[in-house]
């Protein structure tokens, strides 16, 4: 028996998407697998007044007490922690603050290295330095593609020998809209007899709304694009596109949205269009999947590693190409048919309960070296 320290902070994410989704669906995931580890949940002190909040996995059926227990950390305060773990689990590809036994860390996408033109000078600089010495530290590397590995390999120190991929898991939807109540619910959203696009994700350069407004500008007018997702680096260029064209009556800009409001829109849009330059992976294409809607992706990144034969792969270049497999995704049913059905199969291909398994494989290796 071993324990085993994650960093957790990001569970408490007042708007959890990505590293925050990952983060609680793993922990909740470890507390249901048989292990005799014992597990560290720790949060950085900047969370203590969120505190009531803090994970705490309940034992299984069966079990007489829980494997996980709550820890505060912060350098160097809490100078004792790598002395009460054998291993430490980053989940958001950044080194902990302390030097612990054994590292693993996790990484999603390393974007602000391999590309400039997705955010600020100083954020790439400090994204970089995190990066690599977390890489440096790790006794094992987790990515959720196998872009994200090779990309790793061609652009830090990591080795391949420590390099584990686990692909993100996507639940299937708690509550199944019918046909009727996505009707109204898209009636609601965009107006009765308008074709509704979705767009899942940060509002940024990285993501590729521009293009998919010019997209959107070249499909006839009663489809309607709908964007769930703050704002992130270059919206406010995003944004001056939409006022200077006059697309205020077609786009609709919902900011963040809940994961309840959120599985309402995969079921009453038309189809999911993720036309991103840069994905670490791109969990909403499988959660488009899950909720029976079909997905137009990206050629490039990790995308078709996700999507699989399951979506419609365009040239995030080319405005026209994406409208042209928008509009076949949504009025060719013979083919929207076929790709909610290899959506749905898709999608059960990936599950946190996998993920789970396959990372408590990860710290085995790590803890027998």
């Amino acid at each position: 028996m071993s324990t085993i320290a994650l960093d957790a902070t990001y569970t408490v994410e007042p708007e959890p998407s990505g590293i925050a989704v990952y983060s609680r669906k793993l922990i909740e995931g470890l507390a249901w697998l048989e292990t005799s580890h014992r597990f560290l949940l720790c949060y950085r002190l900047s969370r203590f007044g969120r505190r009531r909040e803090f994970l705490r996995p309940v034992p299984k059926a069966g079990s007489l007490e829980s494997h996980f227990s709550v820890r505060l950390f912060q350098e160097p305060l809490t100078f004792w922690l790598p002395w009460q773990a054998e291993l430490f689990h980053s989940l958001a590809q950044r080194p902990p603050a302390f030097r612990f036994k054994k590292e693993i860390v996790t990484v999603f996408d390393i974007f602000p290295i391999t590309g400039h033109e997705y955010s600020s000078a100083g954020f790439r600089r400090k994204f970089s330095a995190l990066l690599h010495q977390a890489v440096d530290r790790a006794t094992r590397i987790i990515t959720a593609s196998h872009y994200t590995a090779e990309q790793l390999l061609a652009h830090t120190s990591a080795s391949r020998s420590k390099l584990r991929v686990i692909p993100l898991g996507v639940d299937p939807p708690s509550l199944t809209l019918s046909p009727g109540e996505r009707l109204l619910a898209r009636k609601r959203l965009v107006g009765k007899r308008n074709q509704m696009i979705l767009s899942v994700g940060v509002i940024q350069t990285r993501k590729n709304t521009l293009n998919a407004l010019r997209a959107l500008e070249a499909l006839p007018q009663h489809y309607r694009l709908v964007l769930a997702g703050g704002d992130g680096y270059g919206s406010e260029q995003i944004h001056e596109y939409i006022r200077r064209q006059g697309l205020g009556s077609r786009v609709q800009v919902r900011g963040y949205v809940s994961l309840e409001e959120l599985r309402v829109l995969y079921q009453s849009a038309r189809v999911l269009l993720f036309p991103s330059w840069e994905e670490g992976f791109g969990l909403p294409v499988l959660e488009a999947m899950a909720n029976g809607l079909p997905v137009v992706a990206s050629q490039t990144s990790s995308l078709p590693e996700v999507g699989g034969e399951a979506a419609l792969y365009v040239d995030p270049r080319d405005p026209r190409d994406i409208a042209d497999k928008v509009r076949r995704a949504v009025e060719d049913s013979e083919l929207r048919g076929k790709l909610i059905q290899k959506g749905f199969e898709r999608a059960r291909e990936f599950s946190w309960r996998r993920v789970a398994e396959a990372t408590l494989q990860v710290y085995e290796e790590a803890l027998s070296l």
